[in-house]
């Protein structure tokens, strides 16, 4: 169960990157007569016009095992739209074989575009032949382009879908991306039955199975006939426990082509959402952990660009879930992991050092989880679909688009869900890159993102007993403080000779303050972090 947490970090003498804006991004909105909203869907594209499958037409799935991924969710139909003519057309599913409808009505689905073909593996939904919910273990194939054609004419689909079962596949949750020739099928579960919040014993009961992997292969498609052949898997228990999360195709230091995998949910040991990141080249992958993500750590629309003159890679994340925003420049944390505004960029430069920046411009209310980036194809970009930033010069260019998503009328619904809290989006955003002004606020650094000390402190809110949790990366004597609003000194403790690594400290102020509000801060030669907590009676 998550606990109602809710605490302030404040972090300093840390140096920013030192630069100025890389970019500047706006988004506009624009609408689709009788295009309704969707959320966690896979897309294609051809032409200059879209095709969307699958996902839900509801907000956020409730918590009540008979209402949540409820079959009236479902998306069965294929929609096609044009951002540019402002139309959208539709066809049902029904036309097509039972496992392919079964298929493509499910949602958070893995999928991957090459050339005129969608490949779409895995997700979650109810299959009527097994009578229950399932992670379905298939590949299914679409000729995008002929689709398209034949959803806007009203002519036969058939032909157009080709589908294998492999158990390889039976994955929901996670990102499905290309390195060179070799398909990355990174994260996510098995997640078999009816949702309960309760756990897997509870009611009719469910399987719940993270992969724990990166599972690997390549596939050869003559328009025929599929043949996928497995690699060795990476395997990492802890690392790569990952799901429901951004998996970003990037550009590497070295110029090669990579996947780093943003937070992401859960960790082992806690029901939050991982800070670390993985980076994935074509024979390996490391775990980051000297970088933090504190914003955008669910699924939302990301847009990944490159800089070859400055080798900087930047990602930007549009809203979402987060366990952290920012509130009048204070980071807050809150461990209920609320719906976010936020729009911001992780950026790696040339020396693999990673920071996260806040965008000084937000989404317009609580929007983007399980939305996508669906990007304009003329505008220059690797094989990889990541953007060349420098290549991109007029002063305002149309990259891209965001399409649906939960919409949810407050940051904190899911204790309280009763399914009219949350809908699916039926907005569209246009994604405009836009040279950088001298009178445009810059976008912020958030200085813990690129911090080593990793201050916790708990539980908050606190009765008097402080725990706290700290890194370092040599033995060192540090000083700990803690003061209320005023300023006035409550605690100053020199800690002498604490070690390399995680080290925790225990006091007890009982007495020594009254009810309110007091910082505490743990202070080295080379850093000092401070954390706001609420002293309760």
């Amino acid at each position: 169960m998550r606990k109602k947490l809710l605490f302030i970090l404040l972090i300093s003498c840390l140096n920013a990157f030192g630069q100025s804006n890389p970019f500047n991004i706006a988004i506009e909105p624009i609408s689709i007569s009788e295009l309704g909203g969707l959320q966690s869907f896979a897309f294609g594209q051809a032409d200059g016009k879209w095709l969307l499958i699958g996902g839900r037409l509801d907000g956020l799935h409730r918590r009540q095992p008979w209402a949540a991924f409820d079959i009236a969710g479902h998306n069965n139909q294929l929609i096609v739209v044009d951002p540019i003519a402002l139309q959208k057309w539709s066809a049902p599913l029904s036309s097509l074989p039972s496992l392919v409808q079964e298929h493509l009505s499910s949602t958070n689905m893995n999928f991957y575009q090459e050339a005129d073909f969608l490949y779409i593996i895995g997700g979650y939904g109810y299959s009527a032949t097994q009578g229950d919910h399932i992670t379905f273990p298939y590949l299914t194939a679409i000729k995008v382009s002929d689709v398209i054609s034949a959803v806007i004419s009203g002519t036969s689909l058939t032909g157009y879908f080709r589908q294998i079962s492999d158990t390889k596949f039976q994955v929901t949750g996670g990102r499905l991306k290309k390195i060179n020739t070799i398909y990355h099928l990174l994260g996510g579960q098995k997640f078999m039955g009816r949702y309960n919040p309760m756990g897997p014993n509870q009611g009719q009961g469910f399987v719940q199975e993270y992969t724990n992997e990166i599972r690997r292969f390549t596939l050869n498609d003559d328009g025929q006939n599929i043949t996928i052949n497995h690699l060795a898997s990476f395997t990492d228990a802890t690392n790569l426990h990952r799901r429901d999360y951004n998996a970003e195709a990037q550009i590497l230091p070295n110029g090669q082509e990579g996947i780093t995998m943003f937070s992401g949910v859960f960790q082992q040991n806690a029901d939050l959402p991982f800070l670390n990141s993985v980076t994935v080249d074509s024979s390996n992958f490391s775990v980051n952990n000297t970088f933090q993500q504190f914003y955008n750590h669910y699924h939302c629309a990301v847009v990944p660009l490159y800089s070859v003159s400055n080798n900087e890679m930047h990602t930007v994340f549009f809203g979402g879930i987060a366990q952290y925003y920012d509130s009048l420049g204070t980071l807050v944390q809150d461990n209920n992991v609320p719906f976010v505004k936020t729009i911001a960029r992780v950026t790696r430069d040339a020396n693999s050092t990673m920071a996260e920046f806040k965008l000084p411009i937000e989404m317009p209310s609580y929007l983007g989880a399980g939305s996508e980036f669906i990007p304009n194809k003329s505008i220059p970009h690797y094989s990889n679909e990541v953007l060349k930033l420098d290549e991109i010069t007029a002063d305002s260019s149309l990259i891209g688009y965001i399409f649906g998503g939960i919409h949810s009328s407050d940051k904190n619904i899911f204790w309280t869900n009763d399914g009219t809290q949350s809908s699916a989006n039926p907005q569209i955003f246009k994604v405009y890159l836009t040279n950088q002004s001298l009178s445009t606020p810059s976008h912020e650094l958030n200085a813990q993102s690129k911090g080593s000390l990793k201050l916790n402190v708990y539980p908050n809110p606190n009765k008097g007993m402080i725990n706290i949790e700290y890194h370092l990366k040599e033995t060192k004597d540090i000083r700990l403080k803690i003061v209320d609003l005023k300023g006035e000194l409550i605690e100053n403790k020199l800690l002498s000779k604490q070690m390399l690594g995680k080290n925790s400290y225990s006091l007890n102020i009982e007495g020594k303050v009254d009810s309110g509000v007091i910082l505490v801060s743990i202070e080295t030669p080379y850093e000092t972090a401070r954390q706001k907590i609420i002293l309760n009676r």
